[in-house]
């Protein structure tokens, strides 16, 4: 064998081999896993920061009835701030399946809501202002109510022929061209007491057409009432000291409301209401429906929105001069 042979077959032999290759991996193998714990943190931090904003910054309400008219009506969207008061034991939204208490529910716009014991007193609590609209918790009911706020602690209270008088001085009462209500499927204007209100527009379209009385509260903020005429189950009022620590709410529609006039029994509030039942101040209509939409059919959750409703402030408005 020549020299040139030998090399060769040592340099043949000095080569490495080629290794066999492991298999790649899968791409079912190649994605990562899901951290399940991680996951659900993060749910958590979602949920806790959801009930800390609807608890104590602001929530939105829907007007269930007609106790407020013709400031809200029923299917109005509304948003409420927490914190113009302060915050007591109603302030956190927790809500519950209605008639189920104690099962938890993570739908945070119900009215029914489950309630932590009552506690006295207000974190940072502030009195609200004469003609404010509140939310507030009946004293016996795990619900939310919205009404005006008309009588502050200390003042002398009453009614006679549905005139509001506070401490001796009727509330100034100014007659209004009648508030026409537009009749759909929530304001159906069909009860004994106000069927015969029942008009047809210029339009050609049905009408509520609802007696109207602006009131000017001594602090100079004036609002709008429906006022059906005396004779009212509700009317006359004896005269009563508002307690320290309490306000005395009253409906817009003030035939029509269960406000601080009305028993808890009849479904009231029972008198002047404890300053902590107050949930927040009504601030805005964010929209309004007026009960033709259905939860199958997204065309209609269009077609059911209230012209013009949208964006109306809440907060009264103030007169020229306050009332003597």
């Amino acid at each position: 064998m020549s020299d040139q042979q030998v090399s060769m077959s040592i340099e043949d032999t000095a080569q490495p081999q080629p290794q066999p290759q492991a298999p790649l991996p899968s791409t079912a193998d190649s994605r990562p896993k899901t951290d399940w714990w991680a996951e659900a943190k993060g749910v958590f931090w979602l949920v806790l920061a959801v009930l800390a904003f609807h608890s104590f910054l602001a929530k939105p309400f829907y007007i269930p009835s007609e106790s407020m008219m013709p400031t809200l009506i029923k299917g109005d969207r509304l948003v409420v701030t927490k914190y113009p008061y302060g915050w007591s034991y109603v302030s956190p939204s927790i809500t519950r399946i209605p008639g189920a208490p104690g099962r938890w529910l993570g739908r945070l716009t119900g009215q029914d809501y489950l309630s932590i014991p009552f506690i006295h007193g207000r974190l940072f609590g502030h009195l609200p202002q004469r003609g404010d609209v509140v939310i507030a918790k009946p004293p016996t009911q795990y619900t939310d109510y919205i009404k005006r706020v008309i009588g502050l602690p200390g003042d002398r209270i009453e009614l006679r022929n549905g005139v509001v008088i506070l401490n001796g001085v009727p509330v100034k009462r100014q007659f209004l061209s009648p508030a026409m209500i537009p009749i759909d499927p929530n304001i159906p204007c069909d009860t004994p007491d106000v069927y015969r209100l029942r008009v047809t527009g210029p339009d050609g379209r049905e009408y509520c057409q609802m007696p109207r009385v602006r009131e000017t509260l001594p602090n100079g903020v004036s609002y709008d009432t429906i006022d059906l005429g005396p004779g009212g189950q509700n009317d006359d009022y004896p005269a009563l000291t508002i307690p320290e620590g309490h306000v005395f709410l009253m409906g817009d529609n003030r035939d029509q409301s269960a406000d601080s006039r009305v028993s808890s029994m009849e479904g009231g509030l029972g008198g002047p209401v404890p300053v902590e039942n107050l949930g927040g101040r009504a601030e805005f209509i964010t929209f309004s429906l007026d009960g033709t939409s259905t939860l199958w059919n997204p065309i209609s959750w269009f077609t059911a929105m209230r012209g013009g409703r949208a964006g109306t402030s809440l907060r009264p408005a103030h007169a020229e001069a306050p009332a003597q």
